[in-house]
């Protein structure tokens, strides 16, 4: 009996013993973990998620965590950002946030300029735009911003011209001069590449041009300036523009080691803004 008392206790000291080596095993698994400062930050595929690809490695360094949420439309980033589901966004440039800002009633604001994406006329029709038929189809943005951006741009290029007064936000209804009869179609950013052989032209974003596989410096007929005032930048809440993690964010969003990847990645097609 003795002997099988002394058998039981040995048994259970020993269990005992494991339980406790497995629970302390455990908590120091988890302890670089919960020191770590999770972020995430919404984005458009290219270049934007490609760049903070780019900078995930240095915010580790100072324990910051960068959980990347990619999107593939223009809607989606900063309503999920006002929800609070996202810290920060970067995809798109001042005057589409300040018009989908207010639009929408969104309190943000933007805490680094990245870069500039130059918008470009492609084809797959014609290779010059002085080839153009009348009563042509051009396809341009649907949203406010860019299709205004998209007719001034035709309008740089000689094809159309609006209002002397009509800026960023022009509409199809202030071109006032249209000698080729041009039609202008309005369709969702995302969707232009895809239409482009249904189409005789079409004003495309950059980052929707690099994820086509178009390069912008070699197939746009005609493409903006690097001096374009649409620059893309690092949109966070209102109020958060003192967090630690989110200024880290934005020193290293306009650190040598983005803007070298920048240049020597794009070659162009994306300009740095810093």
């Amino acid at each position: 009996m003795k002997k099988f008392l002394t058998i039981i206790l040995i048994t259970i000291f020993i269990t005992l013993s494991i339980s406790g080596c497995g629970t302390k095993q455990t908590s120091t698994s988890q302890t670089p973990n919960s020191s770590q400062i999770t972020i995430k930050v919404g984005a458009t595929p290219v270049p934007h998620a490609q760049i903070l690809n780019v900078v995930k490695p240095m915010l580790a360094k100072e324990g910051i965590n960068l959980e990347i949420v990619e999107f593939t439309d223009y809607v989606q980033p900063n309503l999920k950002l006002a929800e609070k589901e996202l810290d920060a966004n970067y995809f798109q440039h001042i005057p589409y946030l300040e018009d989908f800002s207010k639009e929408h009633n969104l309190n943000l604001t933007y805490i680094a300029k990245v870069h500039i994406e130059p918008m470009g006329i492609y084809s797959q029709k014609i290779k010059n735009l002085n080839d153009l038929k009348e009563g042509a189809t051009i396809a341009i943005p649907n949203d406010a911003t860019n299709g205004g951006r998209a007719l001034l741009l035709l309008q740089s290029a000689g094809i159309i011209k609006l209002k002397p007064d009509a800026g960023i936000k022009a509409t199809v209804n202030d071109i006032v001069e249209n000698p080729k009869k041009i039609k202008i179609s309005e369709l969702e950013a995302a969707t232009l590449p895809r239409v482009l052989s249904d189409v005789d032209a079409a004003v495309i974003n950059t980052n929707y041009a690099l994820e086509a596989g178009l390069v912008p410096t070699k197939d746009a007929l005609f493409i903006e300036s690097a001096n374009s005032p649409y620059v893309n930048v690092l949109v966070i809440r209102k109020g958060d523009e003192s967090r630690p993690e989110l200024k880290k964010l934005a020193e290293a969003l306009n650190s040598p080691e983005v803007k070298k990847f920048i240049e020597d990645n794009y070659k162009g097609a994306v300009v740095p803004a810093f």
